[in-house]
């Protein structure tokens, strides 16, 4: 059987006070009540850079600039794959708003152990240890 890939965007975005931002999943949806790092998946003819900037605008209501990339996963679930590709990003504008989401918050990089992710996120916050 051939599983349904999914190409993600994903940002991980930083404040001034180098927090980081993280959003709960809905309850009712795939993996809903884990917390995640927000993004979404890459449209047709979409650069990861404009999927990213667009997924968060219509995810948080922010503006942000998209850095450099910190790592791409390639992950698979027992329903489908995804290839998740993570952006350093830095929040330029705007109060957050859970738009597509249960809950918002932002954490040190220490308090991430606090929250439980998705298996994939897992590596994301691995390669943010390395770097910061």
């Amino acid at each position: 059987m051939i599983l349904p890939h999914k190409f993600i965007g994903v940002a991980v975005i930083w404040n001034d006070r180098a927090e980081i931002l993280i959003d709960k999943r809905r309850q009712d949806g795939l993996m809903g009540g884990l917390w995640e790092f927000p993004g979404g998946k890459i449209e047709p003819g979409e650069t990861v850079e404009e999927c990213i900037k667009r997924e968060i605008w219509e995810e948080l209501g922010i503006e942000i600039e998209v850095g450099d990339r910190l790592i791409a996963i390639d992950h698979i679930y027992s329903l489908f794959a995804v290839t998740l590709t993570v952006h350093q990003c830095r929040h330029t504008n705007g109060e957050p708003q859970p738009l597509e989401c249960d809950e918002i918050r932002w954490v040190t990089l220490d308090e991430l152990d606090r929250y439980t992710f998705p298996e994939a996120n897992v590596q994301i916050i691995n390669a943010l240890r390395k770097t910061h």
